[in-house]
């Protein structure tokens, strides 16, 4: 049995633990995080076992990246690679109860909590986070960093770039593209393509504002 290192003692973490503990062949070893207040805690019977730099002492363990902005995620990525870290060494987290047809890829380091469904021919990038009861319908390719949050709905063939985030409920129809490091809120019905970097929200969705790096945008992305 291989032993799991998070990376970020959040909210995520949380589910992570659950899902893998509800079923995996992964045993929990502990968490990273390089918030001093955070040094030596314990979240739900696992350990805080030093800063992200401490990956180095566990050549062995596989790891998650537990941090729900994409754009956090991909920086953390950037961190590790430097500190040797491949594409070998990341765990693909996927709840005993999610449906991963045979046909459809999900990239190292992903994330699919409880009751995801993927439907057929669906790729789903590296270091995705996709939260419970999301539905990825067929041809549908989710890039890299991307997050879906709870209840997520894509319609067949559509595109999702790389670090963009879909709030709760929303739904995107299909053969529609969602451009990188754009932000869909929470219930919107995206019937156009979203313009990279662009804040969209409402029924059916429209333009808000731009989320440029580093911005959290208007619509509740979340980093826990």
């Amino acid at each position: 049995m291989s032993e799991l290192l998070m990376v970020g003692a959040s909210g995520l973490a949380r589910e992570v633990m659950a899902s893998v503990r509800s079923g995996s062949d992964l045993d929990i070893l502990g968490l990273l995080d390089d918030d001093p207040a955070k040094e030596a805690a314990e979240i739900d019977g696992a350990h805080v076992l030093g800063p992200v730099t401490a990956v180095t002492r566990f050549p062995l363990a596989r790891v998650v990246l537990c941090v729900g902005a994409g754009m956090g995620r991909e920086r953390l990525a950037r961190r590790l690679a430097g500190l040797g870290l491949g594409h070998d060494r990341y765990a693909t987290i996927i709840d005993s109860s999610a449906r991963v047809p045979e046909g459809c890829h999900v990239g190292a380091g992903s994330i699919l909590l409880a009751h995801v469904t993927l439907t057929a021919a669906v790729r789903v990038g590296r270091h995705v986070v996709v939260m419970p009861h999301v539905t990825l319908t067929h041809e549908d390719d989710v890039d890299d960093f991307v997050t879906l949050a709870a209840g997520v709905s894509l319609g067949g063939g559509v595109r999702v770039g790389r670090c963009a985030y879909l709030g709760m409920n929303s739904s995107v129809r299909q053969q529609v593209v969602v451009g990188d490091n754009a932000v869909v809120g929470m219930g919107a019905a995206v019937l156009d393509d979203v313009p990279r970097g662009e804040v969209w929200a409402g029924v059916p969705a429209r333009q808000l504002s731009v989320s440029g790096p580093g911005s959290s945008g208007s619509i509740g992305r979340e980093a826990s």
